[in-house]
């Protein structure tokens, strides 16, 4: 994974990563946001690691990022007979409190911790020395000060290969040649979705044209603003693109709804998770796929080293060759189009394509 600066990477905080908006600490949320499943933490009560998850702004319910990390949170309860914590950011809040929340994780002896998202590589950054007996994860995450802690962390993916898989596919099935991108606020992050999306595109068809727009510059209100979403994608579907891809965690919501509107022959792209699974029945049929983060890989690996006694540590990165991203079928309408996909899978896990990390 491309290591930031401590500048840029301290600047990327305030962009913080894809995600929506609501949580565990509250169940289910509000809004247009869906209640979360039950959760596993309050019935655990198994003699494994306790693992505490940090969860970004948006927590459980946002149909994406923190979902995907809860489900690897499951997976691990339920293997290694573990019991959790958990907690969530607030919109706005100031660094202070998320080191607070990993402080109480870790007092309230938590075995691990997971933060999910970018914008707890400080946080964990400061806490981590104070705690030398727990170790700590961070999801898309960075050394602030690149003096690693040996009880850190940093699990990356290369989203931007998974992005090209769907970038191959927008391109393929667009009949108006012309695609777009929403992108939830415009970091390095995204950026690197942006960039495989469109190089995939290109590389299916090169005289493709992508569309491209940012709900937010900063401000990470972009990553739970469905109604941003979509007049983002509107705004492209109004272009003449036919598919559109978001990288805007809750957000996405609002795009689907813009692809439903566009009508027939119009589709979007979700990311992180199969959004295909938790959309409504009106929007399914405008799914083509969605990119897959699995944040849920990451998460139940960094559990199954703690409970194996060989915690992980630096940096691991989750690519095409390790599974780490991907892309959903489950909307039919993809069949069509998986062979074309997957040989250009094949060419990027063979070295034959290196996919751009920048637009």
């Amino acid at each position: 994974m491309r290591r930031l600066t401590k500048l840029s990477a301290v600047a990327a905080v305030a962009a913080l990563t894809l995600a929506g908006c609501g949580g565990s600490d509250s169940e289910g949320g509000g809004g247009d946001k869906p209640a979360a499943s039950d959760d596993v933490c309050k019935t655990a009560d198994g003699d494994g690691p306790k693992i505490g998850l940090a969860y970004d702004v948006g927590g459980r319910g946002d149909q994406s990022f923190n979902d995907s990390a809860y489900a690897g949170l499951e997976k691990a309860v339920d293997e290694f007979d573990a019991t959790c914590i958990e907690g969530e950011a607030t919109d706005g809040e100031a660094e202070s409190a998320r080191e607070d929340r990993l402080r109480n994780m870790a007092e309230n002896d938590a075995t691990a911790i997971v933060g999910v998202g970018f914008a707890y590589s400080e946080s964990v950054n400061a806490v981590a020395p104070d705690f030398p007996e727990v170790n700590f994860a961070v999801i898309d995450g960075f050394d602030p000060d690149e003096e690693a802690n040996d009880n850190v962390a940093y699990l990356g993916f290369a989203e931007e290969q998974g992005s090209f898989l769907v970038g191959v596919a927008a391109a393929t099935k667009s009949q108006t040649g012309t695609i777009g991108f929403v992108g939830g606020v415009n970091n390095e992050l995204i950026q690197k979705f942006e960039a495989g999306y469109a190089a995939g595109a290109k590389a299916a068809k090169p005289d493709i044209k992508v569309e491209v727009a940012y709900i937010q510059e900063s401000d990470l209100k972009g990553f739970g603003d469905p109604a941003g979403g979509k007049a983002a994608a509107a705004g492209e579907f109004d272009k003449g693109a036919d598919v559109v891809y978001h990288a805007a965690g809750g957000s996405g919501s609002g795009v689907f709804d813009a692809a439903v509107e566009a009508g027939e022959g119009n589709f979007a792209i979700g990311v992180d998770s199969d959004q295909y699974l938790t959309a409504t029945a009106a929007q399914k049929p405008f799914i083509l796929t969605s990119m897959l983060k699995r944040v849920d890989t990451a998460t139940f690996d960094f559990a199954k080293s703690i409970d194996e006694g060989k915690p992980l540590v630096s940096y691991k990165v989750y690519d095409l060759k390790a599974d780490g991203v991907g892309y959903s079928t489950a909307n039919s309408v993809i069949e069509e189009l998986t062979a074309d996909i997957d040989g250009y899978k094949d060419k990027i896990i063979s070295g034959e394509i290196e996919v751009p990390t920048k637009p």
